[in-house]
This record gives C-alpha cells, structure tokens and sequence, in this order.
C-alpha cells in the first residue's frame, strides 16, 4: 500500500514537471519566435493590443453591417464626396459606408446618454424631449465635424510644410537626381500630412501609376492653394520640357510670398480678433479692480452724511 502511495506521488510530480516543461518550452519557443520576427523589423503584439484590435474590430465589423443598411435606404447618400472628405482628413482605410455606420452609432449612443442623464436628474417631459432631439442630430452631425475640423487642420498642415519640400526638391534635383528620385528622397525626410501624401503617391508609382497621375492623385487628396499650384507647375513643365530645378526655384520663392502675404493677413484679421475677449472679458475685470473700491468708498461717504 505504501509502494503504491510512493509511486503514485512519483508519478503526479512527474507530470506536474513534464507539464511545467512544456508550458515552459512553449513560452520560450514564443519569445524566440517574437524575437525572431523583430529581427526582421516587425514589432511584438501585446496581450493588451491583441484585445483592442479585437474590439475595434467587432466596432468595425458592426459599423460596416449598420453602414450598408442605411446606405441602401438613402438615396442621396455621396459616396465619392465621403470618400474624398475621408482621405482628405488622413482616414485612408475608411470606407464611406463603415463612417455612415460610425454616424449611426453615433446617433443611437448619444440620445439613450441624454436618456439616462434625464432620468436621472428628473428632466421634465417637454425637456426632455428637446434634448432628445437635438441630441440626437448631435449625435449624426458631430463625426462630419470632426472629420471636416481635421481636413482643415491636415490642409494647414500642408500648406505650412510645401515650401520646405520644395527648397529640398531644388536642392536633390540640382544635385543631379531626377524629380522621381527627388520625390523618393523626400517622402523619406517629410513628416506629417505632406509626408503621408508623398508615401503614398510613391506607393502608387510602385503600382504602375505614373508621376503625372500620382500627383494628380495627390492633389484631389489635399487640394490646397499651394498643393494646386505644385501640382500645376510640374505637369507644365514635364509638357514643355522646362528644367524642373527652375521651376521648383520659382516655386519656392513663390511660395514665400504667399506664406509671408496669410502671415500678414493674420496679423492684421488679430485685432478684431481680440475685440471680443477684450470688452466682454478684460474689461470689465479692470473696471471692477479700479473703480471698485472708487464706488465703495463714495457710497460710504454719501452714506456718512
């Protein structure tokens, strides 16, 4: 009875061992093959990350299923505008119908909030409803302001990086490269919006598009003054047979100008700018600072006779 006591708890604690040796060889064969691909430039996926793609992914997948049904109802829907607005603001994997389910979801979680806020706080009926229905074009107008305010801010953006691509452009075109290499050279020192659009305008001349058609591409993506003007002053000179270095020089100074003329016209749009702050804000703090204790002291003194 004993022996069989022994061998049994010889036996547990070699599968107990055989079992901790296996989750460790297989822990170990994970890091090495995490550590493997990081060698080859990719990195390592997180218990954390792996959750959140989950998430966003059942997000996704439901916003594109509410997307399509509402799509198929609206007959004016504009998908090609949507989609322009979409890449314009940087969301170049968003589809118009997922966005239109995105909006959708917006619209239904806003007004069941309000719902529950005026339950809570006891809204009157009538008020209630109110808030109900501005909540709930709250909820269907603000994703298409966000995506607009970003448009705006991704076109600034670019308006304010150009004239630096082009001062690089002279300078790599003038070293002997030409404009593709140029492009290239500059999709890999540019950040921001205007390095997005640069990778991605090479991405579609590696697809077989032509520069032509790849700046055209970028253009209808951020169609800016200074963007049209790029854009314009290439193609004329690839038709005319123009040194791109000239070009890109008279660009540059160009740019310049019209940089130092939006700079001048916020300076002189500041004053009215500051016209409100400074009546309905600062002005009345410094009345009641120095004619505050003016005032007391008359009332104490009219007051005393």
């Amino acid at each position: 009875m004993i022996l069989i006591l022994i061998g049994s708890l010889v036996l547990m604690g070699t599968a107990v061992a055989l079992l901790a040796r296996a989750v460790g060889m297989s822990r170990a064969r994970t890091s090495e093959t995490l550590a493997q691909i990081d060698h080859y430039g990719f990195a390592t996926t997180r218990v954390a990350a792996v959750a959140t793609n989950a998430a966003r992914g059942l997000i996704d997948g439901i916003a594109s299923f509410l997307g399509t049904a509402v799509s198929a109802r609206l007959t004016g829907l504009k998908e090609a505008e949507i989609r322009r607005d979409l890449m314009a603001a940087g969301y170049y994997h968003l589809s118009p119908k997922r966005f239109l389910g995105y909006r959708v979801i917006s619209a239904i979680c806003v007004p069941v909030a309000v719902i529950w806020v005026a339950f809570t706080l006891g809204f009157p009926p009538l008020l209630a409803i109110v808030a109900l229905i501005a909540a709930f074009f709250a909820g269907w107008v603000t994703p298409m302001v966000i995506i607009r305010k970003r448009m705006e801010r991704r076109y600034e953006q670019v308006e304010q990086e150009l004239p630096e691509l082009v001062d690089l452009l002279v300078v790599t075109v003038e070293s002997g490269l030409g404009f593709s290499g140029a492009l290239q050279v500059a999709s890999t020192r540019v950040t921001g919006p205007l390095g997005d659009e640069l990778r991605l305008s090479m991405q579609e001349q590696t697809m077989g598009l032509s520069v032509e058609d790849a700046l055209r591409n970028m253009l209808a993506r951020c169609e800016t003054p200074s963007m049209r003007a790029f854009v314009r002053s290439v193609l004329q000179g690839e038709t005319l047979g123009v040194s791109i270095g000239l070009i890109m020089r008279n660009l540059a100074e160009e740019m310049r100008k019209r940089r130092k003329s939006a700079a001048e016209e916020r300076a002189q749009k500041a004053p009215i700018k500051i016209l409100f702050p400074l009546i309905f804000l600062i002005f009345p703090a410094m009345f009641i600072v120095l004619l505050g204790p003016a005032i007391f002291s008359m009332g104490d003194a009219f007051g005393g006779k």
